[in-house]
């Protein structure tokens, strides 16, 4: 029997995915996708291990797209890109939100 790690962070990216499977959202045509591959490699770059991503089917927040949640914390950040996502990864080592990007908490 395999033994589950539960995750410390489960981040969450708007990919803009509808009932067929196409992207058909903001998030979707402004690069997730990409951002996603970016996120992805940045976490195993840092060593963060216990960090889980998923993307997501349309969250309907398309003014803030792309869109991207953590929990447990409960930050919704937006408009992320790159530098975006350096700077959350960097709050979310030190224990705190990205100000900039945060949309609601």
């Amino acid at each position: 029997m395999v033994k589950l790690t539960k995750p410390k962070h489960h981040i969450f990216v708007c990919a803009s995915f509808r009932m067929k499977g196409d992207a058909q959202g903001v998030c979707g045509r402004k690069g997730a996708v990409p951002l996603i591959q970016y996120l992805e490699s940045e976490l195993s770059d840092r060593g963060l291990d216990d960090v889980l991503v998923s993307s997501t089917g349309c969250l309907k927040l398309c003014d803030h797209g792309p869109v991207m949640m953590i929990y447990p914390d409960n930050y919704w950040y937006g408009e992320v890109d790159e530098a975006a996502i350096d700077e959350i990864l960097d709050a979310l080592e030190e224990g705190k939100a990205a100000e900039d990007y945060l949309f609601a908490k």
